[in-house]
């Protein structure tokens, strides 16, 4: 059968989503066999995933992804034989082996024709082969023990037939440092390369094809349940869905006028029904299109797994990562924001959080530490927390380390809470490492957390006990595409407020707003917030001292909060947010434009532009 160049086109890109989700699965898949390596059923699951992957791979002719994951396949075989049992070390060389299989996916998915060194990785597997071959008691020769690399030319420690004692794992270990002692990735050694026609099939027997088939036969059913969509598509449907939603809140406001103008009519009867119809239809559909977006949060929890069992080895550290909530689902662009923040969350953990084991027991504390990555869905927003058992943090520490980095001053530092202490670690270039490690310790980690949450109008909490626990919280929106927003005026001016990011509205009067140490304040229930008058930002006229009524937004954006002082409330209107263009964009403060239900244009704030024009007004 011949296929044309779009068809095998599309054949190819769904063999790159399917092996990407088989690949991204099984890193968690080998963490939990470390745990459990008496787990069959584990291992023949993982087995089947690597013998399909191979498979679909030589059908389309990729033979060095089917040397690679044939070689891992072996070991594997052997694992779920029980010729041999899982050792870290052996884990090693197939997590290796898998990471670079995923390398050549990439090159597919690149269309680089490019291929890797993959010699060294393949005869670590094929010596960890031969090693569970032989007679116990039987000698090794150098060249069984050797790997590819000439650093790995030294003779290795005999090994039982079952390889069931501690000495596999001091060689195993040897041979996996030897692979990857000189510096250099073990496949980065690229060289271009182009396949003939007539490889297309190489290194693939019929019965692997034939076993590829069977699966794919039997789940057609299944997959003509769903289509892949690219996502420009969905965006443009998106797009289209809030234009929509801006005409409906336009009717909606005509439909009012226009039953106080002509009441009971039955006209106005007719017209208040149907925008009513309306109403309901149009937000089904841009609930209905929000959900085609949304992704399972697992796919950024997945990879954390295999991340903290490399960093606990690299350690010395005994750690269970504890995942929950991983089906909760969220926007796609939220899922692409909170990967890298929670990478360093994580990573803190294992390096700073996280004592020794032998740390932990002289303090009482179980050898092995523990890190919980928890997330579920709050009404409108998804709660995303990481925390450790480990050593805690400090306020006392972290004042001392932000003035002696320069961070703050010793003024500042000493009015601060020991909760706005905790804050300081999200400032550039703090860190209270004394040491910068390959993990962190450089003072950029935290601040691409605050970043990145702060863009998707987040917010961040810290919770600390020294010698206990740390836990962060991050309150993130569920959709970034229709937002809530909260209206409010300022010197004769309506603004946008997104609701993600409001605490809490309180009204108050100019005599309820206090001054310390030259900066305005005002105190709610057991707290001081900072208070910003946003007619200052706005307007170039002063600010006016009234007796009247006025409101404060209690707002949090990143780790701070403060309170937003307004002249009145409008209330709360479903927007879609416009960019403000490419003259106007970046501009501080304003996040984009939106047309309410009665027809005028309004700016969105960008709350944490605002907050940072702010402190440069007032310090």
């Amino acid at each position: 059968m011949s296929f044309s160049s779009n068809e095998m086109d599309d054949i190819i890109s769904d063999f790159i989503v399917e092996a990407t989700e088989s690949l991204d699965s099984l890193d968690q898949k080998f963490v939990e066999l470390e745990k459990n390596p008496g787990d069959t059923t584990l291992l023949n699951d993982i087995f089947r995933s690597v013998h399909t992957i191979k498979g679909a791979a030589g059908f389309l002719g990729f033979t060095q992804m089917v040397e690679m994951a044939h070689a891992t396949e072996d070991v594997l075989n052997r694992l779920r034989k029980g010729d041999m049992v899982v050792v870290p070390a052996i884990m090693d060389a197939i997590l290796l082996s898998i990471d670079i299989i995923k390398q050549l996916l990439r090159n597919i998915r690149d269309k680089n024709d490019r291929q890797e060194n993959i010699s060294g990785a393949i005869a670590a597997l094929n010596d960890i082969l031969d090693a569970s071959g032989r007679k116990a008691g039987g000698a090794a020769s150098q060249s069984e023990a050797s790997l590819a690399s000439p650093a790995a030319m030294k003779p290795q420690p005999d090994i039982t037939e079952h390889i069931r004692d501690s000495s596999v794992d001091d060689w195993a270990q040897s041979a996996f440092t030897n692979l990857t002692a000189s510096g250099d990735e073990p496949f980065s050694a690229p060289s271009v390369v182009h396949a003939d026609e007539e490889d297309v099939h190489a290194g693939v027997s019929p019965q692997a094809a034939e076993d590829v088939a069977r699966p794919q036969e039997a789940s057609v059913k299944e997959r003509e349940q769903s289509i892949r969509v690219d996502i420009d598509r969905l965006d443009s449907v998106l797009n289209l869905a809030g234009e929509l939603v801006l005409s409906r809140n336009r009717l909606m406001r005509l439909g009012v006028k226009m039953g106080e103008e002509y009441m009971e009519s039955e006209l106005s009867v007719q017209v208040e029904e149907a925008i009513g119809q309306l109403d309901l239809v149009t937000t089904d559909l841009q609930l209905a299109i929000m959900k085609m977006r949304m992704q399972p949060i697992a796919k950024v929890f997945n990879k954390f797994p295999r991340m903290v069992r490399d960093l606990a080895r690299q350690n010395n550290k005994e750690i269970d990562l504890v995942v929950s909530g991983e089906e909760t689902e969220v926007d796609k662009t939220v899922i692409e924001e909170i990967g890298d923040p929670l990478v360093h969350l994580i990573r803190n953990s294992v390096d700073h959080g996280l004592e020794t084991p032998d740390e932990r027991e002289a303090a009482g504390k179980p050898r092995t530490g523990a890190i919980k990555l928890v997330s579920y869905q709050e009404g409108r927003h998804i709660i995303v927390s990481v925390s450790d058992d480990g050593k805690g943090m400090d306020p006392d520490i972290i004042r001392k380390a932000a003035v002696d980095k320069g961070v703050i001053t010793a003024d500042d530092a000493a009015a601060l809470s020991p909760k706005e202490s905790l804050g300081l670690i999200f400032l550039p270039g703090f860190s209270t490492a004394k040491e910068v490690s390959n993990i962190s310790g450089r003072g950029v980690g935290m601040d691409v957390v605050k970043t990145n949450i702060t863009r998707i109008n987040g917010t961040i909490n810290v919770e600390s006990e020294p010698g206990r626990f740390t836990r962060v919280t991050f309150r993130l929106p569920l959709t970034l595409a229709i937002i809530q927003a909260l209206t409010v005026e300022a010197a004769g001016e309506v603004y946008g407020i997104p609701l993600s990011t409001v605490i809490e509205n309180i009204r108050v009067t100019d005599s309820d707003i206090k001054t310390v140490r030259g900066k305005e304040v005002i105190h709610i229930r057991e707290r001081v917030y900072p208070v910003i008058r946003l007619e200052s930002l706005v307007s170039r006229s002063a600010p006016v001292n009234r007796n009247e009524w006025r409101y404060i937004v209690i707002t949090g954006i990143g780790e701070r909060s403060f309170g937003l002082l307004v002249d009145k409330l409008h209330g709360q209107e479903e927007i879609v947010m416009k960019s403000m263009g490419e003259y106007l964009k970046g501009t501080e403060g304003i996040a984009g434009a939106c047309i309410t239900g009665d027809g005028n244009v309004i700016l969105i704030l960008d709350v944490a532009g605002l907050l940072e024009t702010a402190h440069r007004t007032h310090v």
